[in-house]
This record gives structure tokens, sequence and C-alpha cells, in this order.
């Protein structure tokens, strides 16, 4: 296995540094948020679950563009508004007291849609067979993340309240930014060629396997942000936990997760290892789900079957975004992961309406059992793209193999 060079690692290290302060901010706000809005004059569960929500939106409206805007002026200026649309997003949401001002505020916030042009700027810095690894690197980072905003959201939120939460994902992306200018390396290529036209990028998208791969990170974000609907307030309502503890369920679900991530991050050095990795974590995605509408006031099984999603959902977050960038054309790279971010934050958008209708209609449990049938959607098209992806590899060795032949 080939070692990161030092100029992957530093770049591995600090865009991890950067998604992840940006995702943090994000992440701060959802273990209380559904708590604490049902309490606001305008709250409805469907206004509750599209707050939660609709950044995705704005993302969806942006992210191609913006990865293209990537392809043509280069990564970092393209990131450089991203995040300054995001932090005036920030600051709409904390002055808003309203759900319907907060709504408006996190809309604005996903308008910042630099994910596609991001990991773009990862694969740029990147050789293609370390590319999984730096994947793996920015996806543990997310899960670290992930982890510390489930610990400090709650006491946060207690000390400034959901506007000092919001205040702070302003600061945290300023700050994504000074790192981004003063230590992220600049690539070497920064432009498309000529021949990233229109018609190029439309065929890449139609892609099958492409279609494949952003539509798994469609059901990844949709099922994780319904999730989020409900979870906390299982935690709250079913078992009696307070806000202020539900870290105690989360810190060693997280770690059991990194260290999931771990043990598996060399088995994605290969498209079809990584394929096989995806298959078996929707599987568990679903399980997860179940086992979360099922666990009813045992706290041990909930935390068994949380394990197994956050684990899931770490593996996914990693193998992903890698096979994009792998089977994405080097000149529209930046146009794919646009259009693969689109497709995730699309997912997140849905998952936030769909998890508020399916807690208004059938309750918190309602809206696991929900997701976890949404798996076996998403299940038949991942063996399905993994069987085209295999075929065209397939292919492709036997015809470098006839031409070599013909030499």
């Amino acid at each position: 296995m080939s070692k990161l060079s030092s100029l992957e690692r530093r770049s591995a290290l600090t865009l991890a540094c950067v998604i992840s302060l940006r995702l943090f901010g994000l992440f701060l706000i959802m273990p209380v948020f559904s708590l604490y809005a049902q309490h606001m004059p305008d709250a409805t569960p469907l206004l509750i679950g599209l707050a939660l929500g609709v950044y995705g939106l704005g993302q969806v409206l942006l992210q191609i563009p913006l990865g293209l805007l990537s392809d043509r002026i280069g990564r970092k200026p393209a990131i450089t508004l991203g995040l300054l649309v995001f932090a005036a997003g920030g600051l709409v949401a904390a002055c808003s007291h309203s759900l319907l001002g907060i709504v408006v505020g996190r809309a604005l916030q996903g308008m910042g849609a630099v994910a596609g042009a991001g990991t773009a700027l990862a694969a740029d810095l990147t050789s293609e067979e370390n590319r999984g690894k730096v994947m793996g690197i920015i996806g543990v980072s997310i899960g670290v993340a992930f982890l510390l905003a489930l610990i400090l959201g709650p006491p946060l939120e207690a000390i400034d309240g959901l506007s000092g939460l919001f205040a702070a994902t302003s600061i945290l992306a300023l700050a994504a930014l000074m790192l981004l200018w003063l230590i992220v390396p600049a690539p070497a290529r920064r432009k498309a060629p000529a021949a990233a036209a229109l018609g190029s990028v439309l065929a890449m998208l139609r892609d099958g396997r492409m279609l494949v791969l952003n539509g798994s990170v469609f059901f990844l974000h949709m099922l994780l942000t319904a999730s989020f609907v409900g979870l906390p307030l299982l935690l709250a309502d079913r078992l009696h936990l307070p806000v202020n503890r539900h870290w105690e369920l989360y810190l060693p679900v997280m770690v059991i997760a990194a260290f999931v991530m771990g043990a598996c991050l060399h088995r994605m050095r290969e498209v079809a290892q990584s394929l096989r990795i995806v298959a078996i974590c929707v599987v568990a995605t679903g399980l997860g789900l179940l086992g979360f509408g099922l666990s009813g006031d045992h706290l041990a099984l909930l935390g068994v079957t949380a394990a197994v999603f956050f684990s899931a959902f770490n593996l996914l977050e990693a193998a992903l975004p890698s096979l994009v960038s792998r089977l994405a054309p080097a000149s529209l790279r930046g146009a794919a992961m646009g259009a693969y971010s689109t497709s995730q934050f699309l997912g997140a958008f849905v998952g936030g309406a769909v998890g508020g209708i399916a807690l208004g209609r059938l309750g918190t449990e309602g809206v696991f059992l929900c997701a976890a049938a949404l798996t076996l959607v998403w299940l038949p098209l991942v063996l399905a793209g993994r069987r085209r992806i295999a075929g065209d590899a397939s292919m492709d060795a036997d015809a470098v193999a006839g031409a070599a032949r013909g030499a």
C-alpha cells in the first residue's frame, strides 16, 4: 500500500479541518433543534423538519454551478464565496425569533454550497491510489465533528440558546476560510480545459455509474436528516434522558464508529472493494433505523443499533465521494463532485420534510420505521449499480488488453 506524501498528508489534514469546521457548525443544531423548536410559537412537525433540512435546498440549487465555477476560476475562490454566504445565513438565523425566520436563514446557509468544490480540491491534491485514504481522513474528521457537535450542542445551547448556536456556525465558517487561505495548498491545475462544455457535463451526469453514486448519497442523507427529526425526541421523551446527558449515548457510539472506519479504510483501495462495503453499509443502515424504531425504552439496544447506524454512515461518507472522484473524468471532477453534493443535500431537504410528516402522522417511532422501509428502495439501486460498474471495469480492461496486443 503506497504511503501519503508530505503534500498529500498536509492537504488531507488541513482540508479535513476546513470541511469539518463548517460541518461542525451545521451539526451543532441537530441534537437539540427538534426539542427546542417545538416550543416556538409557529412550530408544527412539518416546519420543524423543514427547518432542519431546508439548507439542502440551497445546496441543490448551487452545488453544480459552484462546482463548475471551481473548475473555471479555481477551487479556493469558489469555496471562499460559499463560506461567506454560509456565514451570512447563520447570522440571519441567529437574529430570527420565529421558526419561519430560521427556515430562511438555514436556506441561505445552504446556498454556501462548497462541498463539491472542497471534495474536488482534495482529489486534485492527491494521487488516485491514495484518494480513498484521503477521503477516509476527511470522513473521520467529519465523524469527529459530528461527535463533538452532539456532545457540545446541548451545553452551548443552554448558555446562549439557539441564537448562540447559529452565531457560532458563522464564526466557524470564517475560521474555516482563514485555514483555507493560510494553510491548504493550492492545486497545480485550477481550470478545466476548453473541452469541459455543457454537453460533456450533461453526458457525465447521465452516466449510469454517477447516477448510482448520486442516488446513494441522496438516500444516505435523507435517512440521516429524517432520523434526527426523531432521535432527540426519542432520547428525551421515551428514554427520559435529559438533553445535557445525550452525549452519554453519542460518545461511545461514535468512538466505535471511528474504530470501524479505521479498520475498513484499507479495504477501499479498489473500486470493487469499495462497492462491496457500500452494499453492506446500506443493509446496516436499514437495520440501525429499524432498531431505533423498535428499541422502546431499552437504552442498551438503542446504543447497539446507533453504533451500527453511525458506523455505516461514516464508512459511506468516505467510500461514496472516493468512488465519484475515481470514476469521473478529471476535467469534470469539480462538476461531478458538485452533482454528488447536490444529491447529498437534496436528500437532506427531502429527509427533513419526510421526517416532519412522519413525526406528525406516525409519531417518533414511525419516523424510524418509515426511514428503514426506504432502504428497501436504496439497496436494489446499489446492487444493480455494483454490477454495472464492475461490468464497465471488465470492458475497460479488455479494451486495454486488446490495445496492448495490437501494439
